[in-house]
């Protein structure tokens, strides 16, 4: 569930923000689900970037706007799968 209080500015400058964003106990898997960030969209442009630091992985991502002109978090980047022997 997404909590406010763990989004954060992290740099801010010519209209873009790279946020940071502490999911507790949430996967990546969670708060990649649709409108995930909803309660934050009046702060998250299109253009701006994300680092998340989830329970089971990390991720980077691209807010991007979607056919409906809602702003959508696309992956960057994620944290692989570990391997093991």
């Amino acid at each position: 569930m997404f909590a406010i209080r763990n989004l954060a500015v992290l740099q801010y400058a010519n209209a873009f923000t790279l946020w940071h964003y502490k999911a507790g106990a949430d996967t990546v898997a969670n708060v990649l689900a649709p409108n995930y960030f909803a309660d934050a969209s009046d702060m998250i442009a299109v253009g701006d970037m994300m680092l998340i630091s989830a329970v089971d992985e990390g991720a980077h991502l691209y807010f991007t706007q979607s056919n409906h002109d809602s702003v959508i978090a696309v992956v960057m980047s994620q944290t692989p799968s570990p391997i093991t022997a």
